[in-house]
């Protein structure tokens, strides 16, 4: 009868022999990409590598004001860059009629764009970016956080927005995904029984 072998169990590394570790990957993945285009920003206990300007050489707003909302998705920085939400997508405020723009609220439109406003108008945010930093009407692609908290995720915990994966930028996919679920169950928002 043959013995079977079984893995020896790991210790886990006592926190203060992590860091040196963490800080060697880090060094490592800004080396290996030879780019000045990359930023590297520690978050807790990860490291986040992103990008940190655009393909033309672009510095990318790492910081921001948002001077006003455009609707449950995107906003304008005080730059007057447009900013679209990675990974959600909230109910349309207005739609493109012979190239003008008509308000025909969605529903649930005008309630995402008030709790986007209640969240982050007139507020410094903080910008992420994932994998593509523009979509194709030429708007940047963030992740939007004030303070700790990320302003996608609240929408989407609140129930005023649904994921919305577009490869390559799915870095917190099962996140929205996860609080889309809890919404729908509590029906909050897109998802109450009106």
């Amino acid at each position: 009868m043959r013995q079977r072998l079984r893995p020896q169990s790991k210790l886990p590394l006592p926190p203060a022999a992590r860091w040196p570790l963490v800080l060697i990957a880090a060094v490592l993945a800004v080396w290996l990409t030879r780019s000045s285009s990359v930023a590297v920003r520690f978050t807790g206990h990860s490291i986040l590598i992103a990008p940190s300007r655009t393909t033309d050489g672009t510095l990318l707003p790492v910081e921001a004001t948002v001077r006003r909302i455009i609707d449950g998705d995107t906003v304008e920085l005080a730059d007057g860059r447009l900013v679209r939400y990675i990974g959600i997508d909230t109910p349309e405020v207005r739609r493109r009629v012979n190239g003008r723009w008509v308000m025909e609220p969605e529903p649930f439109a005008l309630e995402a764009a008030a709790v986007n406003r209640e969240l982050v108008e007139g507020k410094t945010v903080r910008c992420e970016y994932d994998v593509q930093t523009h979509d194709r009407y030429g708007r940047l692609l963030a992740y939007i956080f004030i303070g700790e908290t990320m302003v996608n995720e609240e929408l989407v915990r609140r129930g005023m927005a649904q994921p919305l994966t577009i490869p390559p930028d799915v870095r917190y996919t099962e996140r929205f995904q996860r609080l889309a679920r809890e919404a729908r169950q509590a029906n909050r928002g897109l998802w109450s029984r009106r």
